[in-house]
């Protein structure tokens, strides 16, 4: 193997350290990359691939990336998911023997990112960590979840008992990454993946060389209990990777808040998805989300917390009336709503700020920012105090407006203070004795050299004399050549030679510039410790600014509810066991993109024992989707505090709603339709308790008609005699609405329509009763079918509902139709049973076959039919089944040809 030069082995001696990160080497100017990370940056960047001599035969690929344009590159990788481990020197050049010492100061990660500009400021950027705790056979093995924004030090934990919970549990954090330990295996690492669409590391703590003390924060529970168990181990996972990644401590992270799920209405992965909660199906968008509606915050806080409440709407009645209290007295009282909506325009993201602060990058213009936003806070607290009493009251009691800190701040930093720390003009007059004298000698200086030169040109008669500056030469006098004959004073000291002119220096030029000079000098280098001084000294107000932030995001989500319910006319929910009563009830969202006067308002009245099941029919588009959506939807609105679209509204508070509304097939997970509808309506109906809300819509239409439909009804009964939740039950099966009498629960209703001069009328009306018909036909015809198909099933539908199966076909001169087979032709039944003889024979579960003639096979036609008889078709992927049909015809065809 060739020997590198020094410095190259230096590199890889890093890089061994961090295999999976690109590693970003400074070289003077710029960051370098080698060997393969520099192959794939220069890639993934779009820049230039070069190489360089390393000591061996071949040149290393090399790329590079200004330093100081550097985080613009960094974000790109980030975006794409890559780490960035950050190599700088950390010697001064000058003092190394050999090659300068380098080290990674930080390894940045999409979820350990801090700096503004890469973070988008109204969502959480969420790192989460799992542990694993594995018992005996005879208990379920115990997984902890602990979610940490390192730009906000906010840390949730919660522990639950299974795989599946785990996969609910972080899909609504839409993490940036998520951090996995050693214990989980690679099936249970390739499902969180599969279900987050994030990635994801495995790391083993156990051998990582970093160690960790546990903050006091994080040692003790909310009943003042040390943490055990998997929560304990997902907690020091998280501890190490970022103290592992941040190369510094994280002082900052804010005491542990534990949850357990039973505090909030639970929804699965799929009825977050079918619900569009805060993204869409189509292309996962914020817009038309139920979180694009109620987001009319002020602060990048309160929409971030937003976020989290429709997430996890409340099970707490008390809580949750506190919310409607404040947002009724928000409502009512608009003027003091409006201004207090105002002034929270004017509060940056204190939760960040604070952040920076903590974690060390915060500039002169963040504590700007904080300083502004402190001020606001009296005005908002005055506003507060003129409301009636109510839980907004509460809110006010715990606002601690950090009076001092602002004092603080108003004194110290300057109104124009620059970006940069190193840029001076950061501190007011009067903040610090040694640097007013400084400033005032520096300001002296300048004024004395700007006196200078018109003194000089005065006692010269040089017109064009100036006084100039360099960082080589330091202060100077230029006088042209053509006026040189003009100096006649000996104090005058050639210090350069230009093409056209001289350069002199005098004594008092001399003296005065090391004054300047040193007063800058000194200036700048004091300044930078005042700043670092100051941070430290706000570091120590972070608990109250992070407490201060989580009040002021409650206010602002707060009014946001009170500003939309105004807008769209929301009603104030009530909570009553065992009753669901909505009157006049809208879907939300797409009542906001009709607008109000276009969308049809419905009822829906349920209750335990005569109205649990609803049973929906009605054609395609009808509305039967909307109808169920908004249920839930209106439901979430409740528990989460805000009012709801109807006129009335009265709810029970359900613990968990599962959704089965539209489905595609998941080829990579190697499951159809079906088997999707299967799986999702199995976890509802034996998850659901009677305090749930199930939505199924249109269950068994993945398989054939007979097994859908006995599927359907066999679900629908089990929901009704043994989980009784609240369920909304849409099918084109009209044979179901038979049930309505034979089980006391299950009520039909249906969506109404109207056929004028041919056509449907979709009236998105639903009343009580079954649908007469199901439009089927007229809705091909509105999707604009051929006419030649809408004409031939109509002929078709009449044969059918005659019990005539016999009719023309699309060409009426063509006597045979192609056969499946070719070799055999089709043998057509002469009558189908009447549709009363397949009622009974649904009913008995006994269908009639049509027997075909006896066919002479082959062994190998018979060994094809023996392979179809023994398919597993439900846990076979579409691939699957293509390449087995492939296999078969192949295998046929050299049976026919004899060719073994």
């Amino acid at each position: 193997m060739a020997k590198h030069t020094p410095m190259i082995e230096q590199y890889l001696e890093i890089k061994e350290q961090y295999p999976d990160a690109f590693l970003f080497f400074r070289l003077g100017d710029f960051y370098e990359l080698f060997f393969e990370d520099a192959t794939t940056a220069a890639k993934e960047l779009e820049i230039t691939l070069t190489g360089r001599a390393g000591g061996g035969d071949e040149r290393i690929p090399m790329c590079g990336v200004p330093y100081h344009s550097s985080m613009q590159y960094i974000k790109k990788l980030i975006d794409k998911g890559y780490k960035v481990a950050i190599c700088e020197q950390v010697e001064d050049p000058k003092a190394a023997k050999g090659v300068v010492k380098r080290e990674v100061i930080r390894v940045i990660t999409p979820g350990t990112l801090m700096e503004e500009h890469m973070l988008s400021d109204r969502e959480n950027n969420y790192i989460l960590f799992l542990s694993e705790q594995k018992q005996d056979e005879d208990s379920d093995d115990q997984y902890a979840l602990v979610a940490t924004d390192l730009s906000t030090g906010e840390v949730l934990a919660t522990q639950v008992n299974s795989l599946q919970a785990v996969l609910d549990e972080v899909v609504p954090y839409q993490s940036a990454e998520i951090v996995v330990s050693a214990t989980f295996n690679p099936n249970e690492v390739e499902q969180i993946k599969q279900v987050t669409r994030t990635n994801v590391y495995q790391v083993d703590e156990q051998t990582m060389s970093t160690q960790v003390e546990m903050p006091s924060s994080m040692r003790l529970n909310k009943s003042g209990q040390p943490f055990s168990g998997p929560i304990k181990g997902a907690l020091i996972l998280m501890l190490v990777y970022l103290k592992e990644t941040q190369k510094r401590t994280v002082d900052h992270l804010q005491p542990v808040r534990t949850y357990t799920s039973t505090q909030y209405l639970m929804m699965d992965v799929h009825s977050r998805r079918n619900l569009e909660l805060t993204e869409t199906i189509r292309d996962h968008s914020k817009k038309g989300t139920l979180l694009w509606l109620l987001d009319e915050t002020s602060t990048a806080m309160g929409s971030r917390l937003l976020k989290n409440w429709v997430l996890r709407p409340l099970m707490d009645t008390k809580k949750i009336n506190q919310r409607l209290d404040a947002v009724d007295v928000l409502l009512q009282e608009a003027w003091e709503r409006d201004e207090i909506i105002g002034m929270l325009e004017d509060v940056y993201d204190l939760e960040r700020l604070a952040g920076r602060v903590s974690y060390g990058n915060v500039n002169p213009r963040d504590l700007l920012q904080l300083r502004k936003s402190l001020a606001k806070i009296p005005d908002i607290l005055n506003e507060l105090h003129k409301l009636p009493p109510s839980y907004i009251q509460e809110l006010a009691d715990r606002i601690d407006p950090c009076q001092d800190l602002l004092k603080l701040l108003m004194d110290a930093i300057h109104e124009d203070a620059p970006l940069s720390v190193k840029e001076g003009g950061i501190f007011n007059n009067g903040y610090h004795q040694e640097l007013d004298r400084l400033l005032e000698a520096s300001r002296n200086g300048k004024q004395w050299i700007a006196d200078l030169e018109q003194t000089e040109r005065q006692r010269t008669g040089i017109k064009s004399l100036k006084v100039g500056y360099n960082k080589v030469f330091g202060y100077y006098i230029e006088v042209t050549k053509a006026n040189l004959h003009l100096l006649t004073d000996d104090r005058y000291e050639r210090k350069q030679t230009l093409a056209n002119a001289e350069r002199y220096i005098t004594p008092e030029l001399k003296e005065k510039e090391a004054l300047i000079l040193e007063a800058n000098d000194r200036l700048m280098d004091l300044e930078y410790e005042l700043f670092l001084a100051l941070r430290e000294t706000i570091n120590q107000y972070l608990p109250r600014l992070q407490q201060l932030a989580q009040m002021i995001a409650q206010l602002d989500v707060l009014c946001a509810f009170a500003k939309v319910s105004e807008t769209y006319g929301y009603t104030r929910p009530s909570f009553e066991k065992g009753t669901l009563n909505i009157k006049e009830g809208r879907h939300p969202v797409i009542e906001k993109v009709m607008g109000e006067s276009r969308f049809v308002a419905n009822d829906i009245n349920m209750d335990r024992h005569h109205r649990q099941t609803l049973l929906i029919t009605g054609p395609n588009m009808a509305g039967k989707s909307t109808y169920m959506r908004q249920t839930a939807l209106i439901a979430v609105m409740g528990q989460i505090g805000c009012f709801v679209p109807a006129e009335v509204a009265v709810l029970p508070v359900f613990d968990q709603i599962f959704t089965r509304i539209g489905a595609a097939d998941d080829l990579v997970g190697g499951q159809s339709t079906f088997m999707v509808e299967m799986i999702e309506t199995k976890r509802a109906i034996t998850q659901a308790t009677e305090n749930s809300l199930i939505l199924l819509d249109e269950i068994g239409r993945g398989t054939s008609t007979y097994d859908g439909m006995s599927l359907a009804q066999a679900v629908v009964e089990y929901i009704h005699d043994r989980v009784k939740a609240y369920t909304l039950f849409s099918t084109h099966y009209h044979e179901l609405t038979e049930l309505e009498q034979k089980l006391r629960g299950v009520v039909n209703v249906h969506v109404a329509c109207s056929e004028q001069d041919g056509k449907v009328v979709f009236l998105h009306k639903v009343l009580e009763g079954k649908a007469d018909r199901s439009y089927g036909i007229h809705v091909a015809q509105l999707a604009q079918m051929p006419d030649d198909v809408i004409e031939r099933a109509h002929q078709i539908l009449a044969h059918l509902e005659t019990d005539d199966v016999e009719g023309p076909s699309f060409n009426h001169q063509q006597e045979e139709q192609l056969s499946l087979f070719e070799s055999q032709p089709m043998m057509v039944q002469e009558a189908q049973p009447s549709q009363e003889t397949l009622r009974q024979e649904t009913a008995s579960s006994q269908v009639a076959v049509t027997k075909e003639p006896h066919v002479s096979l082959t062994e190998g036609q018979q060994a094809v039919i023996s392979q179809i008889e023994g398919l597993n078709l439900v846990k076979m992927t579409p691939l699957e089944a293509l390449n087995m049909l492939y296999e078969m015809q192949e295998g046929l065809k050299k049976n026919e040809t004899g060719d073994e």
